[in-house]
């Protein structure tokens, strides 16, 4: 099974989060588990905010990568089309809110699970939280919109 990000046109596929055509970023990768959608990140030693603990702002960026890949995928879902077909959906953050719930420690993997809030137009609510040995350690939610035309060029 391709992840999510696997689908995403070229031109649009440079994310430092989750685009794979940015060798130097997360290269989040996002599948459908049952109604929810799972992204695995391992952080390493760079991730670091003081020793022994991930650096919010990474939290923040696999939030919201993962949020905007699960917009698309549930944009597909709602019309019934395939990943690959055309035209492409892809999203950008209109809002990301994070709650940082308790230090995340540095060498778990971590788990970012995201649920489909609300499907609006051009718009997709997705709220997700951030696990590290099954204990949540931070909240988000993403106000992901349609991406523009004028960004695909």
């Amino acid at each position: 099974m391709k992840a999510f990000q696997e689908y995403y046109p070229e031109n649009v596929a440079h994310c430092y989060g989750c685009g794979r055509l940015n060798h130097a970023g997360h290269q989040i990768k996002t599948y459908w588990d049952g109604d929810e959608t799972l992204t695995r990140f391992q952080p390493g030693p760079e991730h670091t905010a003081i020793p022994g603990f991930v650096y919010g702002g990474l939290l923040a960026s696999l939030i919201d990568c993962h949020c905007t890949g699960t917009a698309a995928a549930a944009m597909y879902r709602a019309e019934n089309r395939p990943m690959d077909s055309l035209p492409a959906f892809r999203f950008v953050t209109g809002s990301l809110h994070v709650d940082y719930l308790k230090p995340t420690p540095l060498g778990p993997e971590l788990q970012i699970r995201g649920r489909i809030k609300e499907i609006r137009g051009r718009k997709v609510i997705v709220e997700a939280e951030v696990s590290a040995d099954g204990v949540v350690t931070a909240r988000g939610e993403v106000v992901a919109v349609q991406m523009p035309d004028s960004f695909k060029a």
